[in-house]
């Protein structure tokens, strides 16, 4: 008799894994579903419905045991025990279920379909669960057109059991890597993933502690957030540390849809059994209008690059603010966020914020912004980043920007981390690592200059760019007096000259050539008047282009093109020529 074939015992993360993966190839099978855009919400939805029915499970018994009554957040039959643990409801029954306003329920009876059902559900008082649910399905479809392959992968879903942490924890590896998968297949029009690396260090030096409020305003599938739970979950010794850890420690806020529900699923699987993210626009309140109470301890957020906001949100922001830069409107945002010291924190907030290159050195309003950030804000570190480190959605080098509200900027470090030996950059192949952190870390709270780090002292570049430009800014307003009291003579030889024309005297001619003499003069003062204070601004506003180079720089020379020099070129020969006009008209003035 031959012996038995030995089957290889599977680990849990071999199980889950390949319930994974046979559920995403049964989905591709699915004509309604076009790609990895569409699949991942589908799986997503169905492992939320799963996962808050043994969590309630687990909630329910614990009340039988307390003898306590538990009003469960989905009622029968629209629970997952209901519909899709048990045989029965499959094919074009299952869609119309899912899909239609109204249909017949599993248990005979004529309803709501169930997303229509849970879009409905609503919280006696606002704020449980029953409203994060709606606001959930709200923005979901289920793009499933073949209800027996949706069946087969409710089916494949129905073994994991979420009330295993074990499940959980390996559950929660594999969802991160299915939402860098999304990312990589949505190209162009998905949203900048930030590397798992860079949210490490940045929560890392942060530092979040347990009682503190953490926020994420543009939270996107909640990385950073998910990052600051594992970080505050190893301070949770008793059961009032994760009482503060689940209710008054991590906030959000993402208003598209399938991020939304990302970050929701994501939480969820790190133990964050009610997820408070706002699912509105972050930029729809009024700067005016935030207050203490609406403060938070520490910001952790990757804003969009790039991204262009309705002229609505634009009146949330100060007159000589207001930009269709997202980012831009974003760092006021987290500006205004952070507590301030005194008001339940000694030193105030902290932030760590994640921007392009083309913050540091923008100006006009951004240069105001920065103006602001710098002189009521202390930014004192700033971490540049190689290119291709959010490859494959751009190559645009970022930068990380420390500060709190313990005062004005006195000293900006710098510390630029060097890109991968023997390239010039890293690829969506060979992506950054967080070991390549390490002599950044180790730098962080033993700071001294080195070839990768320096130290800019801020405040004295802004107090000298300020002396010097003062003087032309008061001939600049010295100026402007002068234009109005010759723009007043020159209105009142108008008015002259016109009642000597009514008269016909003799004064005309004369008064005619000291209009046209006084139209001059008035030319001249405005002249003068706009020269220095550009002469001023020219020396003031620089400070704030925060794009420092290394001045100990052992990184390869970048060569640009003939093409890129040309141009680099003539802009710098176009500046030059408007300054020497500046000068020539002052010179003209004086």
């Amino acid at each position: 008799m031959p012996a038995k074939k030995q089957v290889k015992t599977q680990t849990t993360a071999q199980q889950l894994g390949n319930i994974i993966k046979s559920s995403r190839q049964i989905m591709r099978k699915d004509k309604g579903l076009s790609g990895e855009l569409d699949r991942l919400p589908v799986l997503t939805w169905v492992m939320f419905l799963k996962f808050l029915d043994d969590l309630e499970k687990q909630q329910e018994a614990k009340a039988l045991f307390d003898t306590q009554t538990y009003q469960p957040a989905i009622a029968a039959p629209y629970r997952w025990r209901d519909w899709a643990a048990v045989e029965g409801i499959t094919g074009d029954g299952l869609i119309e279920f899912l899909n239609l306003e109204s249909t017949t329920l599993p248990n005979g009876k004529t309803g709501a379909g169930l997303f229509t059902y849970l879009r409905g559900l609503q919280g006696a008082e606002g704020g449980d669960r029953r409203d994060v649910i709606a606001t959930v399905f709200q923005g979901l479809q289920n793009r499933m057109i073949n209800g027996y392959l949706l069946r087969d992968v409710i089916d494949k879903i129905n073994s994991i059991h979420f009330n295993s942490t074990e499940e959980i924890h390996t559950l929660s590896r594999l969802y991160e890597n299915m939402l860098r998968e999304m990312r990589d297949a949505a190209g162009d029009s998905g949203e900048f993933y930030t590397p798992r690396p860079v949210v490490e260090f940045m929560v890392k030096v942060i530092n979040p502690q347990l009682g503190e409020s953490v926020l994420d305003p543009a939270c996107g599938t909640g990385g950073f957030l998910v990052e600051a739970a594992v970080q505050l979950g190893k301070q949770c010794k008793t059961v009032e540390h994760h009482a503060a850890l689940q209710k008054s420690s991590l906030y959000g806020g993402e208003a598209k849809p399938l991020p939304y529900l990302m970050a929701q699923m994501n939480l969820l699987l790190h133990g964050i059994e009610y997820p408070q993210i706002d699912s509105g626009n972050s930029l729809s309140t009024a700067l005016k209008d935030i207050g203490d109470k609406d403060r938070v301890d520490v910001i952790l957020t990757n804003p969009p690059f790039g991204g262009e906001e309705e002229k609505g949100i634009l009146g949330n922001f100060p007159a000589d603010k207001q930009t269709t830069e997202t980012a831009m409107l974003f760092l006021q945002l987290i500006m205004r966020k952070l507590k301030r010291p005194g008001k339940g924190s000694d030193n105030g907030g902290r932030a760590a914020v994640v921007v392009p290159n083309g913050t540091l050195s923008a100006e006009g309003v951004a240069g105001r912004i920065k103006e602001e950030l710098v002189q009521h804000y202390n930014l004192h570190t700033i971490v540049r980043l190689p290119e291709g480190v959010f490859a494959p959605y751009t190559d645009i080098p970022a930068n990380l920007l420390f500060f709190d509200r313990s005062g004005p900027t006195e000293d900006i470090w710098y510390y630029q981390i060097p890109p991968p030996e023997g390239r010039k950059k890293y690829t969506k192949t060979k992506p950054m690592q967080y070991s390549e952190f390490a002599d950044c870390l180790e730098w962080w709270n033993q700071r001294e200059a080195n070839d990768f780090a320096w130290k800019v002292p801020f405040s004295e570049k802004l107090d000298e760019a300020h002396q010097k430009a003062q003087p032309h800014w008061d001939n600049a307003t010295e100026a402007k007096q002068y234009g109005d009291k010759a723009e007043q003579t020159y209105k009142d030889l108008e008015k002259s000259l016109a009642l000597a024309i009514q008269a016909e005297t003799d004064q005309v001619a004369d008064l005619k050539k000291k209009l046209k003499a006084q139209k001059k003069r008035v030319a001249e003062w405005r002249e003068k008047q706009k020269s220095e204070q550009a002469l001023g601004d020219g020396i003031y506003w620089p400070v704030f282009n925060l794009d420092m180079k290394n001045p100990t720089s052992l990184l390869p020379v970048e060569y640009r093109s003939p093409e890129e020099l040309v141009n680099v070129i003539l802009s710098k020969e176009t500046t030059i020529i408007e300054n020497l006009e500046d000068i020539r008209s002052l010179l003209r003035g004086s």
